[in-house]
């Protein structure tokens, strides 16, 4: 297990989800969390369950001043900045090209590619300094393949992961690493936002989502917000001080293909038996 004893990590969209089980993992190997959203209810109950290794800032990861607080307010509390977790985002709407409204991909490129890119410039400018840091865009198997997303969503998680690879090659004399991680289906409420599903309807969603991934992809359960929280504190530790501008896909085998037949030796037998005949 990578410890994580004094480090000092921003995670952005650590309300739910994903960067909410980031911070839980980050805080419980020793880390010091900053727990930024916009959902300051959820946030707030985030960095209260960390206790004194967290703490919450409301941030809107699309505006460059609420990003740069975020990071000031961890150089302040804490005089440094080990860590940056872009993860903030949403999927938005599932429409054809010809139908997709341009506010659309502007909005979903601003909350998917333009927040990692502030994320990464204001840690880069402390890491710099300090000589040493490590920054993870969480990007999205969408971002390598296609029919994952929405075509913005798709698009915007493909920036994502060429921004992780020019960053890393710019920064890394300055001790600075820059990684991403890609997720496959992931049980969290993204989905059922993306999809315009609130209360009851939303949480139920998460457990659709849980069930059609066990019955689709290799491994056969869905992805769980802890599978890509330890990918991530992986990348931010001592362990991965040599890996620099990669992507880890954590996926469940879902970009090789659907899974493979369960009783595939009976299927090809009596295929092979009727190609005789």
């Amino acid at each position: 297990m990578t410890e994580l004893d004094g480090t000092v990590a921003v995670v952005t969209g650590g309300a739910s989800g994903i960067g909410a089980a980031t911070c839980t993992l980050l805080a419980a190997r020793g880390a010091r969390v900053v727990v930024t959203d916009i959902d300051d209810e959820r946030g707030e109950s985030v960095a209260a369950t960390l206790g004194t290794n967290g703490f919450y800032v409301h941030t809107d990861v699309t505006r460059e001043e609420d990003v740069a607080a975020a990071v000031r307010a961890a150089t302040d509390r804490f005089g440094r900045l080990d860590a940056m977790v872009n993860n903030a985002g949403r999927v938005g709407a599932w429409t054809y090209i010809a139908d997709t409204p341009a506010d659309e991909w502007d909005s979903s490129f601003a909350v998917l590619a333009r927040s990692a890119f502030l994320g990464t410039k204001h840690a880069a400018r402390v890491m710099r300094e300090q000589g040493f840091g490590a920054v993870v865009n969480v990007s999205s198997v969408a971002g390598v393949r296609t029919g994952f997303g929405p075509h913005p969503y798709g698009a915007a998680k493909a920036a994502v992961l060429q921004m992780t690879r020019s960053a890393a090659r710019e920064l890394a004399e300055f001790g600075v690493r820059v990684n991403a991680v890609t997720p496959g289906g992931v049980a969290t409420r993204i989905t059922g936002h993306g999809a315009g599903l609130e209360g009851d309807a939303l949480d139920a969603s998460v457990d659709e989502v849980r069930r059609g991934l066990a019955s689709f992809q290799p491994i056969p359960r869905a992805g769980e917000g802890a599978d890509i929280a330890g990918a991530i504190a992986y990348l931010v530790s001592d362990d991965a001080t040599f890996v620099t501008g990669q992507n880890i896909v954590v996926d469940g085998g879902l970009t090789l293909g659907k899974a493979w037949p369960r009783n595939y030796r009976a299927e090809a037998t009596g295929a092979a038996a009727a190609a005789a005949v």
